[in-house]
């Protein structure tokens, strides 16, 4: 049995700080685990020029702890009227790693998201020409389309209509939560690829439902069914550099989420590395974890894997029920249960 494990420095190809005081109380969690992560751009307002996300980064960086390495990648919110200049001359100088797909209404702070696909064709047109990847959130927000069944209808709607007619352009299919969407995935071309969250690794649709509502265990895309969390896993630990790793980490505060429309969300930052790899333990697939963590991700932004190494033991942590936040509280992704890795002091 290997009980200790060390890897390339991951990675975070996926996930939320916010703004303001929460962006500045979960930025340290976030710093203290990866070298680098994709930072959402869906604030109130939503980053959609190159000098919000410069001002956005700065802000990131100054809530980064004394003596960490962190470095955030921003992105573009992409709306039915990006400029794409704008949005060239951004990834140009260097602020913009990646534009983001968001369907209007999809999401928390996602009103302002493309309405038509169609009318960011321009858009992406650009991005394929300066090979600046493109991320979606990929959910139809029709009404009559059932919440459960919202990323497989866009896979036909939309997914297989941007991959044909851009089939250069790489696309980052995020937060992946069917079989469908992983199947889809592992048919395309070596530009498409797909970040896995650990909660849908760990949690079917059941985790909300059964014994009353669980609001810690709502987020968007929903869990899906246990076929579904199944699928996920045996991608996430096959190796397949198409698949890496991407939190999708949410941060709401416990009022906002115990509340009578409770928030989309899960804050899985404080233990991410410990809970991805618990379920790649369980897999037997120690050995392709530095992979999905640490490696293909970069390979697949075209940047450089990190020089410094992070060690995990095997070891019981418990996971406090609720950590402070903004003079309230927050409640992290496992809270109350015991995790069997840690990271190493």
């Amino acid at each position: 049995m290997t009980d200790m494990l060390t890897i390339r420095r991951p990675d975070d190809w996926h996930l939320h700080f916010r703004d303001g005081e929460v962006m500045r109380g979960v930025v340290p969690y976030t710093a203290r685990q990866f070298a680098r992560a994709i930072v959402m751009p869906n604030l109130s307002p939503p980053v959609t020029t190159a000098e919000m996300a410069a001002a956005y980064r700065e802000r990131i960086l100054a809530a980064v702890p004394e003596g960490e390495r962190f470095t955030p990648l921003m992105t573009c919110y992409l709306t039915d009227t990006t400029d794409p200049d704008d949005l060239a001359r951004g990834a140009s100088a260097g602020v913009f790693t990646a534009a983001k797909l968001y369907p209007a209404n999809a999401t928390t702070n996602s009103a302002h998201g493309v309405s038509d696909v169609a009318k960011i064709y321009p858009v992406l047109e650009r991005m394929e020409a300066e090979g600046i990847v493109l991320c979606v959130h990929g959910e139809v927000t029709d009404h009559q389309i059932d919440v459960f069944d919202r990323e497989a209808e866009f896979i036909e709607r939309h997914m297989r209509a941007i991959v044909r007619d851009f089939p250069k352009l790489k696309v980052v299919f995020e937060h992946i939560t069917t079989a469908d969407a992983a199947i889809f995935v592992m048919e395309q071309g070596e530009n498409v690829a797909a970040t896995i969250t650990p909660q849908h690794l760990h949690i079917n649709r059941n985790a909300m439902l059964v014994g009353g509502i669980q609001p810690h265990n709502y987020c968007l895309p929903v869990a899906k069914r246990e076929t579904h969390r199944l699928a996920l896993r045996k991608a996430a630990t096959s190796g397949n550099p198409k698949f890496f790793l991407g939190t999708d980490s949410a941060p709401h505060l416990r009022s906002a989420k115990e509340s009578s429309c409770g928030c989309a969300g899960i804050f899985n930052a404080p233990y991410a590395l410990e809970s991805y790899l618990s379920a790649f333990d369980e897999e037997g697939a120690l050995d392709a974890f530095e992979g999905f963590a640490s490696l293909h991700g970069s390979a697949f932004y075209g940047l450089p894997v990190n020089k410094e190494t992070i060690t995990l033991e095997r070891a019981e942590v418990p996971v406090p029920e609720s950590l402070p936040l903004v003079d309230e509280e927050i409640v992290p992704w496992h809270a109350g249960q015991v995790l069997g890795w840690r990271i190493a002091s």
